[in-house]
């Protein structure tokens, strides 16, 4: 056995408390460097101090973002972090993942052996919105132009039901395209068939079918809408087609409902987009976009980079990220499989009808969307003449609790009916779900008893982030 003495200290000083340090008995600037090092330690805890009074994201029901990953996925994403998704020669295994998963969707999206489909990563489904709007504007003046149409006359001009995702709005704000929104109402919650192809001209780039309305959930019908495409193409040489923003449904009706005919089943849907931190169940990043063949996707936007001495194409508005969030698409992808995922989603799904269930039965409320497609709970006031309080007082209750729960007006046309939403994820299990519940019928319980100034009814406004 060895023998230890004085002689066999280390030769440096103890590490200060962390609470006792001198970075913890004064305040750090906010918005210029400080002139010297913290500690690792240190500027971890300080850090993590001022993130201690934020919301809980699992109990964040305003977002689709994911909130949850398993152990595995999250060392795996942290050990690729400094890998540069755009650099396809230095990472040539990263590049070849990236493709797989180009092509699990586009079988799961049922791409047609005939055709070529293309398809990339991108940071988020909007910027897959935005390549797939690019796409739609160069691929029609291409047409046009070569039609005789004067292409510099008007703007030319993209159709989406009013219930579109504010992304849209940007696109057509960036590239000098005209929005053209078709109307909801009572009667028509999603895109309304009976009027979409009246907003449709030779200057039309596309129309947007979406596969989960952000304010609701609900779904366009995709299949009515390629029938009418097809109806109008037929008389016409100034085609026109459908990109499908599938944003949330893109990985969730394949598993759900694979008999909803909405993808590259129908011949002209030509590109569709995901999240990929939506129902695809990885943290917020990443997005897909795919193009049913290479002929829908202009050469003028596709780019070459070197790779494994050869040359392949590639097209995205961000350059530089990490390929930490497609390494995580890909663990998912071979973890979970199609089981797996339908699995998962098929509890999700059981949690969404629990909760709408419980809440109309509450006898106060009238169910907008019942969680039947995706698992979007969104319901209003029965009759908020007859309550005191608002949705925005229900909103405050519940966050005391720390649930945040979003309460905003539908979009235009609808934007005097205001409602609450509920997204039901992978890590909002059937236990949660009764804790919400029992929060919820307590929240109300108070507000019924209370002798508080609620908010003003006239005052129309959004809670929470409804994205």
């Amino acid at each position: 056995m060895a023998l230890y003495g004085k002689h066999n200290q280390e030769k440096h000083d103890v590490l200060s408390p962390i609470f006792g340090s001198v970075s913890e008995d004064h305040d750090l600037p906010k918005y210029k460097l400080n002139q010297t090092p913290v500690e690792p330690r240190i500027a971890y805890q300080v850090i993590k101090d001022q993130l201690l009074d934020e919301g809980n994201a699992r109990l964040n029901l305003a977002t689709f973002c994911q909130t949850y990953m398993e152990p595995e996925a999250i060392q795996l994403m942290s050990e690729t972090l400094e890998k540069n998704a755009i650099d396809k020669s230095e990472y040539p295994r990263t590049a070849e993942i990236e493709n797989r998963c180009v092509n699990m969707m586009a079988d799961l999206w049922h791409a047609q052996p005939e055709e070529e489909f293309l398809g990339t990563s991108t940071v988020g489904s909007s910027e897959a919105c935005m390549l797939g709007g690019l796409a739609m504007k160069f691929a029609w003046r291409k047409r046009a132009e070569s039609l005789g149409l004067d292409t510099s006359a008007q703007k030319p001009n993209l159709v989406i039901s009013t219930g579109y995702q504010v992304c849209w709005e940007k696109f057509c704000t960036y590239w000098d395209i005209e929005l053209r929104t078709v109307p909801m109402d009572k009667e028509h919650q999603s895109l309304n068939m009976e009027t979409v192809m009246d907003y449709v001209d030779p200057y039309t780039i596309g129309i947007v079918g979406i596969m989960g309305i952000t304010y609701t959930g609900r779904y366009d019908n995709i299949k009515q809408l390629n029938d009418l495409v097809e109806a109008y193409n037929s008389h016409t040489d100034f085609k026109v087609y459908i990109h499908v923003d599938a944003a949330s449904g893109g990985f969730y009706a394949p598993f759900m409902e694979p008999e909803i005919a909405w993808d590259f089943r129908l011949k002209n849907v030509i590109s569709i987009n995901t999240s990929g931190h939506k129902y695809g169940l990885v943290y917020p990043g990443i997005g897909w976009i795919l193009w049913r063949d290479k002929a829908f996707l202009p050469e003028e936007l596709i780019f070459r980079v070197s790779y494994l001495g050869g040359e392949i194409p590639t097209m995205a508005i961000n350059f530089s990220r990490s390929a930490s969030q497609i390494i995580g698409q890909y663990y998912n992808f071979i973890r979970y499989g199609y089981d797996g995922y339908r699995a998962i989603h098929q509890r999700t799904h059981d949690v969404a009808l629990y909760l709408a269930k419980e809440i109309k039965a509450l006898d106060c409320f009238e169910m907008v969307n019942d969680g039947a497609h995706l698992p979007i709970i969104c319901y209003k006031q029965k009759d908020a003449k007859q309550q005191e309080w608002t949705l925005y007082d229900l909103a405050d209750r519940l966050a005391m609790k720390g649930w945040q729960v979003p309460a905003y007006p539908l979009p235009a046309d609808l934007d005097q009916t205001e409602v609450q939403r509920l997204v039901v994820r992978a890590d909002f299990g059937m236990g949660m779900a009764h804790d919400y519940i029992e929060d919820m019928k307590a929240a109300i319980a108070d507000l019924d008893r209370a002798h508080i100034l609620f908010h003003e009814k006239k005052e129309i406004k959004n809670y929470g982030f409804t994205h």
